[in-house]
């Protein structure tokens, strides 16, 4: 996995068999690893790092190949963003500044990644996903379309905090599961494997710990509902 001066850009380094499609744009001190695929019309900013191989633990289950970083059309990579290897980027998604996207994670086309926030290995998300600043969604997780989850939101998947972890155990992570047009406000932490229903408003700073109905209003610490989302702020 050589990396070599390129010159098209200041500083930047292309590992072996990279595909770049037209009208790409590349910024200053841009690494990018081996069989990276991007998109025609992308745009990949100063100092991102694209294709990282993973440095995994000895013994650990996600061991092996993992594929090759691909990028759809008209993909934004922001400055200081490292997108892994085996990752997935749909076209017109987002990776904002710092944001950092482990393997085997997939972005729908149309998403948001905020700065610095952390999408872990093996998440889904759908199409039109906002995911504002400083998030951290969790391995495992599934996030649907039209999401949107507030800054500093979090979740868990490991109610043993690792206790029980390794392959031979057969304990299992559960990630967040967020339904179409679920809305989760800010400071929110999500234990492991809750379900946020669909069109439910998960209120800033609650601790859920129990599924979320649809179209329920969840607060406080545990979150309880609350009442029903109006009608008026449904998805059309």
């Amino acid at each position: 996995m050589t990396l070599r001066a390129d010159p098209r850009a200041p500083g930047l380094v292309i590992g072996d068999e990279v595909r770049i499609g037209d009208g790409v744009y590349l910024g200053a001190h841009v690494v990018i690893h081996s069989g990276t695929v991007i998109g025609e019309g992308s745009i990949v900013e100063d100092q991102a790092i694209l294709g990282k191989p993973p440095q995994l633990r000895r013994g650990s289950s996600a061991e092996g190949d993992v594929g090759r970083l691909e990028l759809g059309a008209d993909v934004r990579i922001c400055s200081g963003a490292i997108v892994f290897a085996g990752a997935k980027v749909a076209e017109g998604a987002i990776i904002g500044d710092r944001a950092f996207v482990r393997e085997r994670s997939s972005i729908g086309p149309g998403s948001l990644v905020g700065h610095a926030s952390v999408v872990e290995s093996d998440v889904r998300i759908g199409a039109r996903v906002k995911i504002q600043t400083g998030v951290y969604l969790t391995a495992f997780s599934e996030v649907e379309d039209e999401v949107f989850i507030g800054p500093g939101a979090l979740t868990t998947n490991d109610d043993t905090m690792g206790r029980h972890g390794g392959p031979e155990s057969g304990f299992r992570l559960r990630g967040a599961v967020l339904r179409r047009g679920c809305r989760v406000g800010g400071g929110t932490v999500l234990t492991p494997g809750v379900e946020v229903g669909e069109e439910a408003f998960v209120a800033a700073g609650a601790v859920v710990t129990r599924d979320v109905p649809a179209r329920a209003v969840v607060m406080g610490i545990p979150g309880r509902p609350v009442r029903e989302v109006p009608a008026e702020d449904l998805l059309k």
